[in-house]
């Protein structure tokens, strides 16, 4: 099942991708929210599927849509840095690779959150920007502790994002947080695709620039797999239903070329993330 969040009237509405339209929840009599839909998921898959099989709206086309991002108000979003060891290669620059033991995780705030088709403003205080293409997991069911075997039970589904880094900014500390969380730095979409309908364990994930592809890659390339970034950061953070984790790029940043090559991001540029069995998520840059 693929789960979308979208403008209508000025209200948030909830969908459901068929085939042949995207099918709107919400005004069909479906009242939940997405976070109550994702916290008591058995039920609401009973209630959306009846609506999809007795429906008696138009199906909405998709290129009509103003997109939302598919996630809470609330959520938490972490995020996983160097997950690819080809990643880690490009920005050791020369120097020996030094691959992590442990996840390295680091935070968005949740106004960086941002919608498929959606604005990123490139604001004035850092001109380094750089894109990240990766698989978004969307925890379904929270807890602390969670073992890795276990961590499968607790995701809800995949989504596309693209970690949209200010590299100069994120490089003035040895935290990255203010380089990565600047307002609309956390695209994610264009909708869920539910846990039943993918393993994330080979998926092909690619990011264009244009028209040009700058990452091609598979998530079995990851150092740290899904599960395995579940259970860890459950060990130390309480995880809810609707926190998402972004769980890494691989090699093709703009930060891994030779410096001469560099040519960070700009307004007027469209950047696509596309991974396989979901979808493809656009962002457009403009200055702020």
């Amino acid at each position: 099942m693929k789960l979308l969040c979208f403008l209508s009237k000025d209200k948030t509405h909830i969908g459901v991708k068929l085939d042949d339209g995207i099918l709107d929840l919400t005004a069909s009599g479906y009242f939940w929210d997405l976070t109550q839909t994702i916290s008591d998921f058995t039920i609401a898959r009973k209630d959306i599927l009846a609506l999809c099989a007795s429906h008696d709206l138009p199906l909405l086309d998709e290129a009509d849509l103003t997109f939302l991002p598919p996630a809470s108000p609330t959520s938490k979003i972490l995020c996983v840095g160097l997950n690819y060891k080809l990643h880690v290669d490009e920005t050791s620059k020369g120097k020996a690779a030094v691959y992590p033991e442990n996840p390295i995780l680091f935070s968005k705030f949740n106004n960086a959150l941002n919608a498929h088709r959606g604005a990123v403003t490139l604001p004035r205080s850092a001109t380094n920007f750089d894109y990240e293409a990766e698989l978004v997991a969307v925890i379904g069911k929270g807890g602390m502790d969670i073992p890795k075997e276990k961590a499968a039970d607790h995701v809800f589904g995949y989504t596309c994002g693209n970690d949209v880094s200010a590299r100069d900014a994120q490089n003035l500390t040895p935290q990255w947080l203010i380089g990565k969380t600047m307002p609309g730095f956390a695209p994610i979409g264009p909708w869920i695709v539910t846990a039943d309908e993918l393993d994330p364990a080979c998926l092909a994930i690619t990011c264009r620039r244009g028209d040009k592809v700058v990452q091609r890659s598979s998530t079995d390339q990851m150092i740290f797999d899904v599960a395995s970034l579940v259970s860890f950061a459950s060990r130390y953070i309480r995880l809810e239903p609707g926190d998402l984790i972004f769980t890494g790029t691989p090699s093709g940043v703009i930060l891994g070329m030779d410096e001469a090559h560099r040519q960070w991001l700009r307004a007027g540029d469209e950047v696509t993330v596309s991974i396989e069995g979901i979808g493809e998520l656009t962002s457009r840059f403009v200055q702020g």
